[in-house]
């Protein structure tokens, strides 16, 4: 694996977690009763934000050695899923 591809691992990984995250612990303005017009209701008003980004980055990470380890070791490669046979044979 190259440092590139590494770093794109790395990317959609912390992406994907993210917009797991993101959802959790929001309390919305319609939650509180605070509305503020010209908003939706739906609008956050507590985020955490940047406890969710270090959360999101210690999970990504976590992930990623586990993907990367498992790419760098060899159990699966790209040959594992040409199930339509397209690769050349070794």
């Amino acid at each position: 694996m190259t440092i590139t591809a590494a770093l794109v691992l790395f990317a959609v990984i912390w992406f994907m977690t993210l917009l797991v995250v993101l959802p959790i612990r929001i309390k919305t303005q319609g939650d509180l009763n605070d509305i503020v017009p010209g908003t939706h209701a739906g609008a956050p008003e507590v985020h955490h934000l940047k406890a969710k980004m270090w959360i999101t980055t210690a999970i990504a990470v976590v992930l990623w050695v586990i993907i990367a380890g498992i790419i760098i070791s060899g159990a699966i490669s790209v040959r594992d899923f040409d199930w339509l046979n397209q690769l050349e044979p070794r």
